[in-house]
């Protein structure tokens, strides 16, 4: 790693070149506070800004957060008498030793955050889950105030940073209930729900020919599929109503991508019977997307939707 530097220092009118490298070193954060920071024996880097900052929410091509170093986002550079750790940075009232020998303060420049999703991938089905988000942090024409002068960094790499992703659950049975006059499917736990407003032919009460299924496709007016993760209890009262209910309150939506035939986006329904007059209809979605915003996860190859039952 390279830092591109300017310096503005001098002791008896000789440029002093003091190098701040903390290359190899992970990202630490404090609970009880702003700060991360990072620790190597006698000296630590700190960033301290609003956690908010860190928005779990993947950035734009080429379009990363910009922040002023200022009074609310501070970073500071510490020299110690002996090896800092973590109680050091993030306790109330620090441990006595080491004690502070020298610190630089930065007054001036930005702070370049690029935020990515982080997604673990499930190799037997392919279907990927974000579990967190990377959260590149560069300082640009960052200004240190040191006791020598000043020091001045073009481009300093801070490094990485990750915040974790809330979990979605995915807990669904196979069940899929059916809104009596409309097209909406759905299926649910207490918190979240996977609901489907279906082409209607996609449901008819015919048994399928062996291993020709009904095909469709997500699109933008039928066949919408969307994820929702509640605050609150859920129960079935919250479906198939003519207005979305204000409570439980939903905590995330995600919506699929439309379908590209034969490639993504399908969704597979095959027949059977269930005795005199009824019939299983069994639906599998296919190279599936979801998104919301600029994140987006795959439900996998075959995700079984589960099994919806009507009868003539």
């Amino acid at each position: 790693m390279v830092f591109v530097l300017a310096l503005n220092g001098c002791d008896d009118g000789d440029l002093i070149q003091e190098d701040i490298n903390f290359e190899d070193i992970n990202t630490q954060s404090c609970g009880t506070n702003d700060v991360i920071y990072k620790l190597k024996e006698k000296e630590a880097l700190l960033l301290e800004i609003p956690k908010s900052s860190f928005m779990n929410e993947p950035s734009s091509t080429g379009t990363p957060m910009i922040l002023d170093v200022n009074s609310s986002n501070r970073v500071v550079y510490r020299f110690y008498d002996g090896n800092v750790s973590a109680n050091n940075i993030c306790e109330t009232i620090p441990p006595a030793t080491p004690i502070v020998t020298d610190q630089w303060n930065a007054t001036a420049g930005k702070i370049q955050i690029f935020t990515t999703a982080v997604k673990t991938v499930n190799e037997t089905d392919n279907s990927t889950r974000i579990s967190g988000y990377n959260h590149n942090i560069v300082f640009k024409n960052i200004t240190f105030a040191k006791s020598s002068g000043t020091q001045v960094y073009e481009t300093f790499p801070f490094g990485d940073y990750v915040t974790a992703a809330t979990a979605l659950p995915f807990l669904f049975d196979e069940t899929i209930e059916r809104c009596s006059g409309s097209n909406l499917i759905y299926n649910y736990t207490s918190a979240e729900s996977l609901t489907l407003d279906i082409e209607p032919t996609l449901i008819a009460n015919e048994v399928t020919p062996l291993n020709s299924p009904r095909i469709g496709y997500i699109g933008t007016t039928t066949n919408i599929l969307t994820y929702r993760l509640f605050t609150g209890l859920l129960t079935a009262d919250y479906f198939c109503n003519a207005a979305t209910p204000s409570t439980p309150v939903i905590n995330q939506e995600w919506n699929a991508v439309t379908g590209i035939i034969g490639v993504s986006g399908i969704i597979e329904v095959t027949t059977t019977t269930n005795g005199p007059g009824s019939f299983k209809h069994t639906i599998v979605l296919k190279k599936v997307t979801l998104k919301r915003g600029n994140s987006d996860f795959m439900l996998g190859d075959n995700y079984i939707y589960g099994d919806l039952l009507t009868t003539n």
